[in-house]
């Protein structure tokens, strides 16, 4: 199995400080936010942050403050640049000392019965991507859990391994928890999938029924080579889930380019297929959009749609509500609080992390 050469560093720098100088104490000076005891960020920096990216400068003030911490779950995910869903609540540590799993504050320590493979690049241990792609695909919502699949396996994304490793891993642990997901993870990760959005909108699609696309399509028209996310040959429709990434530039004119080109590129799709389809994110998580795109473009509906996997969409209850938290969020639970719903196999019970 290839392992990262380097894992993503923090997103903006932080300033590790004396809380006990006696004069100019970071938290009172207004220009700095406090992202844990000891670590700050400049706050304008700070807020500037996407939600996922705030989560990873977390992870690195925890790795500065608490040297030798082993990270798992979605700490471990984003510094191997793994999706990451918001803000996730927690940091998450792995540390078999321990009899059960834990709160302390806003970090969560896990136990297990099952070992898991680490590995250290520079300053910080974490455990390596087929640990990590597994506990989290347990543990988190089915769309989700396949997006993180994806990016494992793909080339174009993390490529760090193979379906056959992650299944081998999965089925040799005594954890028995959400072992049908995944199952379902294993059974519908594409190596092919290039983006978080695409193998978001892969499960939306199954479980609203319709048929299976093929995946990134080569197309040789009028002179061009296009190539597109999603292909519906029995009906010959395309479909792109959009991402706004792929427009982005510092010069308005380069933007202002990528969008005509873009432009040219759907229209001379359109004039060789008998549908088109374009959908983002937004659309992806409030279903009816979604759908609604698919059956105006005349996509086939196979099956009958499954509402309780879609319901799975509406809420992610490991992350931080969507508004953002204030700086130096800290967890309402008492330290060591007893954790049912870690992924892990607690080692004095056979019902623990997953």
């Amino acid at each position: 199995m290839p392992q990262p050469l380097a894992l993503r560093g923090s997103p903006l720098e932080l300033i590790v400080t004396d809380e006990r100088a006696p004069i100019a104490r970071p938290r009172e000076i207004p220009g700095l936010v406090r992202v844990r005891h000891g670590v700050y960020a400049v706050r304008s920096a700070w807020h500037d942050l996407k939600p996922w990216d705030r989560y990873l400068a977390r992870v690195h003030a925890l790795a500065l403050r608490r040297p030798g911490t082993t990270f798992c779950l979605e700490s471990a995910a984003a510094l191997h640049g793994a999706p990451i869903f918001g803000e996730p609540r927690h940091l998450h540590v792995f540390d078999t000392r321990w009899p059960t799993s834990h709160r302390q504050s806003d970090v969560v320590l896990h136990t297990s019965v099952d070992p898991r493979a680490t590995i250290r690049i520079g300053d910080i241990t974490l455990t390596d991507a087929v640990s990590t792609a597994v506990d989290l695909v347990r543990a988190i919502p089915p769309a989700f859990a396949l997006a993180v699949a994806d990016a494992f396996i793909s080339p174009r994304q993390l490529g760090l391994t193979e379906v056959p490793e992650l299944r081998a891993l999965a089925r040799g642990q005594r954890n028995p928890r959400n072992r049908r997901r995944l199952e379902w993870a294993w059974k519908n990760a594409d190596a092919r999938s290039e983006s978080t959005g695409e193998s978001v909108s892969r499960a939306v699609i199954d479980w609203l029924g319709y048929d299976r696309p093929e995946l990134q399509t080569r197309f040789r028209w009028e002179g061009a080579d296009d190539r597109v996310d999603f292909f519906w040959p029995s009906s010959e429709i395309v479909g792109e889930s959009d991402g706004f990434g792929k427009y982005g530039a510092a010069d308005p004119e380069e933007v202002a380019w990528r969008l005509l080109a873009e432009k040219r590129r759907e229209d001379r799709i359109r004039r060789h297929v008998r549908g088109f389809a374009r959908w983002e994110w937004a659309d992806v998580m409030r279903v009816h959009a979604l759908d609604e795109k698919l059956r105006m473009a005349g996509v086939p509906r196979v099956a009958a749609t499954q509402p309780a996997m879609l319901a799975t969409l509406r809420t992610n209850p490991r992350a931080l509500p969507s508004r953002s938290p204030k700086p130096g969020y800290r967890s309402p639970i008492e330290p060591r609080t007893l954790i049912a719903e870690s992924p892990f196999e607690n080692r004095q019970s056979a019902r623990g992390l997953g």
